[in-house]
């Protein structure tokens, strides 16, 4: 399990770098990243959420916790 888990956590770290990037690059160049456009994805997100009224703003605020919290957080 340990295994699996570090698996993931990994694949999670690296997706996290390539965001940023991603969205940089097509801020750049105008081009799109893998055939996908990076940005828009990122803001129908937001919209979602911002159009889900509370159960969004939870949404959100579970996201949040999960990427700000990172290995630090254990659940008990």
């Amino acid at each position: 399990m340990k295994y699996l888990t570090g698996f993931f956590s990994g694949l999670v770290t690296i997706m996290m770098a390539i965001i940023p990037v991603a969205i940089l690059w097509q801020v750049l160049t105008g081009g799109l990243v893998f055939e996908m456009n990076v940005i828009e994805n990122f803001v129908g997100i937001i919209t979602s959420l911002g159009n889900s009224g509370f159960v969004g703003l939870l949404a959100l605020v579970f996201i949040m916790y999960f990427f700000l919290c990172g290995d630090k957080c254990k659940w008990k």
